[in-house]
């Protein structure tokens, strides 16, 4: 029987529909107890949080500082190798380019790494990288070594950047996510001036300062420290009879009790920590069915849960723990009471046998589509003291007090890890209580991903790895015409955003202005872009004002300013010039997220995410190459920047139409979606 029971979980495994244990692994599961409970990171909003703000700040400060003024030692290089402007803005484009384009992949090492070692192991890698870079022989070694692997580098710090300050804040998300992002402005006032004189001494020693700058966010991202989560588990408390009498009020001991899908749900692991597994088959359609690999949330788990509320780590039963009850609007019955929809799991310490588990893997191949209901079991204790747990409880929290990873509190397992803006804008986060609502939009992990984070060794791609990326590069959301159209506005406006940076200078040399003026334009359009993310912030945080107008307006007069610049070339002219530019790509940059949470929903924000960081570097890196060729045929810079103006200018009317291409999209999706059986 035992051989039979083995084939089968063989089998089941073989298939991708159960993971496949090793033996210690198993025996481990029968040895020890099991409780059910989920690890959710709520931000502190206070204390190390502004720290890590203002690591992020100056992290963006040297990362984008150095990407904008990236064009100003394109004229040493042609001089240097005899080569046209349009070939050696590549040098530039892909460092801006890759910059971008790697933004998924490096969530994705973040999520599975953490934010510190990919933050300090990405500085150290560009720094090096620019080093390498000073010993050059021809332009098509700078493309590599200080364009695609610089810019990998750069994305490897810029990223933790941006993300963690989601991590680390609620109330105060919009305002901390404004100072971090300011230091994009700031960068390109300090660097500006500062790559001038540097390029007196050769572009050669200004590579080499400027990979001794880099190497100093490797100090910052030792900021980037884990945040300790919360962990909720079932209580588990004496009075079973009388708490269930307590359920409906008329002593009947049978609770309603949730209904979740069988293929999002499986028995928990070890060491108090939940998981699941997903079966190859378990997909869906994008909007109007659900989410391909839908990952649970906290919230659906323990939906009407009574929980408890601890710090991870901690022993059950110890002093200070407080017991929170999650309670949700309940509808009423014909007779007006209120219907009870919660109820109370009351579980004893378990040991689950091989045969237990195999029934339900053989049952999740049965009604793997269908919904089921999942019940509170009672089991015996088996082969564990009381105080055995609380070893292995300080166990855990001398991990965390450490900062070991934990799959429970992977970052790019929150929905709203991506978004810049104030919560309060997000319908989940305005209708629930701040704990309900970071249980609503933390998905947990996986079965194969919790027994990869426990097991030692090395795996090329592991599961939180390739988690991250499918949900980033989900192709599903390429059906939808609202995203379609932000993303190519998003590509246009990218196109045109570098080619400023890239031939100001030059054009004011060539009209006959002061060096020194045309480098202060330069700085100046970082002092606009630093205030006017301020302000964009600010304004986004109020209800009324609606983002995806702020930005086409900001877009419009973005383009028509970059059109128009260079009619009259003196210092008036480009400082206007450099005021409405710095308010255009202040608010491109700021409102992105939020147009696309009102487009396409909070749940689809990180995929949305990774294909706007994909189109956006694939335009980046074509755009001031693009704009030299054109200086090359007709000698003349303003060709490049009627060509960006007008990149500009039309991404902003792509978006004009986009809140009556969503609406247009939610009613075919309504149409389309079949009704519930009877």
């Amino acid at each position: 029987m035992a051989t039979q029971q083995t084939k089968s979980q063989d089998e089941l495994a073989s298939k991708g529909l159960v993971s496949k244990q090793p033996e210690n692994i198993k025996e481990e599961n029968e040895s020890e107890e099991e409780i059910e409970e989920a690890a959710v990171v709520v931000p502190p909003d206070s204390g190390w949080a502004w720290v890590v703000m203002i690591a992020s700040f100056l992290c963006c400060t040297v990362i984008d500082g150095i990407v904008f003024c990236s064009g100003l030692i394109q004229e040493d290089l042609i001089k240097e190798f005899g080569v046209s402007k349009a070939y050696v803005a590549f040098v530039s484009s892909l460092l801006s380019g890759c910059y971008l384009m790697a933004g998924p992949f490096v969530s994705a090492m973040a999520n599975r790494f953490g934010f510190r070692p990919v933050t300090i192991t990405g500085a150290i890698f560009a720094a090096i990288c620019f080093g390498l870079s000073c010993l050059a022989t021809s332009v098509e070694y700078l493309f590599l070594i200080y364009g695609v692997l610089g810019g990998i580098g750069f994305c490897m710090v810029y990223i933790p950047a941006v993300v963690i300050i989601g991590f680390y804040f609620e109330k105060w998300r919009a305002l901390a996510t404004g100072v971090a992002m300011c230091g994009s402005g700031v960068g390109t006032f300090v660097f500006a001036p500062l790559t001038k004189v540097l390029l007196k001494s050769g572009w050669r020693y200004t590579l080499g300062i400027q990979g001794i700058i880099v190497l100093s966010c490797a100090l910052f991202g030792l900021a980037f420290r884990p945040i300790q989560p919360i962990t909720l588990s079932v209580t588990n408390e004496e009075g079973d009879e009388q708490e269930k009498k307590k359920l409906n009020g008329h002593g009947n001991t049978v609770a309603p009790t949730p209904q979740l899908h069988q293929a999002a749900f499986t028995k928990p692991l070890p060491e108090g920590r939940f998981a699941y597994s997903m079966p190859n088959s378990a997909h869906n359609t994008y909007m109007g069915a659900s989410q391909r690999n839908h990952y649970p949330t906290a919230q659906e788990i323990f939906k009407g849960m009574n929980l408890e509320r601890r710090p991870s780590g901690t022993a059950q039963g110890s002093k200070g723990t407080e017991l929170k009850q999650l309670r949700k609007s309940q509808p009423t019955t014909p007779n007006g009471d209120p219907q009870q929809l919660t109820f109370n799991l009351h579980k004893e310490l378990t040991t689950v046998g091989e045969n237990e588990e195999e029934a339900e893997n053989d049952n999740l191949l049965e009604t793997e589509a269908k919904p089921v209901t999942i019940q509170a079991r009672r089991h015996t204790v088996s082969g564990r003291r009381p105080q055995d747990i609380g070893k292995r409880s300080a166990a855990a929290a001398h991990e965390a007090h450490h900062g070991q990873s934990h799959s429970s509190s992977r970052p790019m397992y929150r929905d709203d890890i991506f978004f810049s803006g104030s919560l309060t804008r997000i319908p989940q986060y305005q209708s629930q209580t701040s704990l309900a609502y970071h249980m609503s939009v933390t998905r947990l992990p996986t079965k194969q991903d919790m027994l990869e984070d426990r097991q030692k060794g090395c795996r090329i791609c592991p599961e939180a790895v390739r988690r991250t990326l499918s949900t980033m590069l989900d192709t599903t959301l390429l059906k939808s015409p609202a995203f379609m159209c932000l993303a190519f506005s998003g590509f246009l406006t990218m196109m045109g955003f570098f080619v400023p940076f890239t031939f100001l200078v030059d054009r004011a040399k060539a009209a006959g202005m002061d060096e020194q003026a045309a480098y202060g334009v330069l700085s100046g359009i970082g002092v606009v872009n630093t205030f006017a993310r301020i302000v964009c912030g600010s304004l986004s945080s109020f209800p009324a004002v609606k983002p995806l107008w702020l930005n086409n307006v900001a877009l419009t007069a973005g383009g028509i300013a970059t059109l128009c610049s260079g009619i009259v070339i003196d210092t008036a002219t480009q400082w206007t010039f450099a005021l409405f530019f710095g308010i255009c790509i202040a608010c491109f940059s700021a409102l992105r997220s939020l147009i696309a949470v009102e487009l396409i929903g909070l749940e689809k924000l990180t995929n949305a995410y990774g294909f706007l960081m994909l189109f956006q570097g694939l335009a980046a890196t074509f755009g001031s190459p693009i704009a030299g060729g054109l200086y090359e045929m007709t000698r003349s810079h303003n060709a490049a920047f009627y060509f960006a103006g007008a990149l500009i200018l039309l991404s902003a009317f792509l978006c004009y139409p986009l809140t009556w291409v969503s609406r247009w999209e939610q009613r075919r999706n309504e149409k389309l979606t079949p009704l519930p059986a009877a």
